[in-house]
């Protein structure tokens, strides 16, 4: 090659596409070693040749998980960094984005000791989330049908309650009643979608069958299944998302990279807070919180200390801050959990730290 030799590649920053890659490398004084478009595979063996243990970062899309760990079988410290933690790092601002500039970027952002990265996936844990992707695809799909269904059906003057266990039970009358205005078409139309229905409650039914096999053999997914508000599917999908629980350094951190803390907007010592920040994954912040809402509205039937305060708090603040506040408080108690090894308990008193025990001390006469 023309330019500086792998040898001297220190830092290499990729920009991810299905059909070329584009590298950005540079040396240990920062100097440009190579800028260039490469297709996939001579990418994977240019890398071949670095130098072990150098770094190789990319932004976390679609892909990155697999690119990182074939690099790491090669031997070089491949990262991922989160999309919005590059942008301030291209030169070009945000109307100059492309491959080279945005490759630029993410060598840039690479650099900075502060910068976080995200946990690259193993092939299990992207394994496990399939399913969940593939469930959240079939209740949409199952929910724009039972619309279908409805509207067919409103056309001629058919119209039943919301609940979809009442349009199910009707279904089979309304395809059989020869006395409704339906012509034959929209007759065997509505058949085939109810027929398309009954296939999707089926494979989202499979997809429960795996969740709830990945939570009763995985010891971590089972543990967290017993807090309050978390079930199977939160679970699994917690445990298969997040991995290694000790990469965050307690459990405010984690809840903070839920997004289930409150923004701010802070100035002057004057502290100003907002509503969630709603960063990470959306997909396990709205499983948290649809369980936390199942918690806090049957909390009068529990006797625990957590359904005492979320009684409490709900006549206090109103429901839905307490809904938030119990997924943050179960994301910091499901951290807890799994990396101290403990049991779920929900009548636990956490000890005071000693620093603010001594406070309370009162001193001698």
């Amino acid at each position: 090659m023309s330019e500086v030799t792998r040898s001297q590649v220190f830092r290499v920053g990729v920009d991810l596409s299905k059909r070329v890659f584009h590298v950005h490398a540079v040396d240990r004084t920062d100097r440009v070693a190579l800028n260039k478009a490469m297709a996939p595979q001579a990418f994977y063996t240019w890398c071949a040749q670095l130098p072990a243990g150098c770094l190789v970062a990319m932004e976390a899309c679609g892909g990155a998980h697999h690119v990182a760990r074939r690099l790491r079988s090669l031997g070089l410290d491949a990262r991922l960094i989160a999309g919005h933690l590059v942008t301030p790092y291209r030169m070009a601002g945000k109307r100059g984005k492309n491959d080279a500039n945005d490759a630029a970027a993410i060598c840039e952002a690479a650099s900075r000791r502060q910068m976080r990265f995200v946990p690259i996936k193993t092939v299990e844990q992207q394994g496990q989330l399939t399913v969940h992707r593939l469930r959240e695809g079939f209740k949409e799909e199952r929910t724009a049908m039972i619309n279908r269904i409805r509207g067919i059906l409103t056309e001629f003057g058919l119209v039943f309650p919301q609940s979809p266990e009442a349009l199910r039970k009707a279904l089979p009358e309304v395809i059989e009643d020869a006395g409704n205005e339906l012509p034959g078409v929209a007759r065997l139309a509505v058949q085939r979608a109810h027929l398309h229905w009954i296939d999707l409650d089926l494979q989202i039914a499979w997809c429960d069958e795996r969740i709830g096999h990945h939570v009763r053999s995985d010891a971590r997914a089972n543990k967290a299944a017993t807090l309050l508000g978390i079930g199977p599917v939160t679970a699994s999908a917690i445990v298969a998302s997040v991995g290694d629980f000790a990469q965050f350094s307690n459990g405010r951190q984690f809840g903070a990279w839920l997004g289930l803390v409150p923004s701010q907007n802070s100035t002057g010592g004057k502290v100003s807070l907002g509503r969630i920040t709603k960063r990470g994954d959306d997909y396990l912040r709205t499983l948290l919180i649809q369980g936390a809402k199942s918690a806090v509205m049957s909390a009068g039937k529990r006797d625990d200390r957590i359904s005492h305060w979320l009684r409490q708090l709900r006549e206090r603040v109103g429901w839905q801050k307490a809904v938030v506040a119990l997924a943050n408080k179960n994301a910091r108690i499901l951290w807890a959990v799994l990396t101290r090894d403990t049991v779920f308990n929900p009548d636990h008193v956490p000890a005071i730290p000693a620093a603010r025990s001594a406070a309370m001390t009162p001193a001698p006469a």
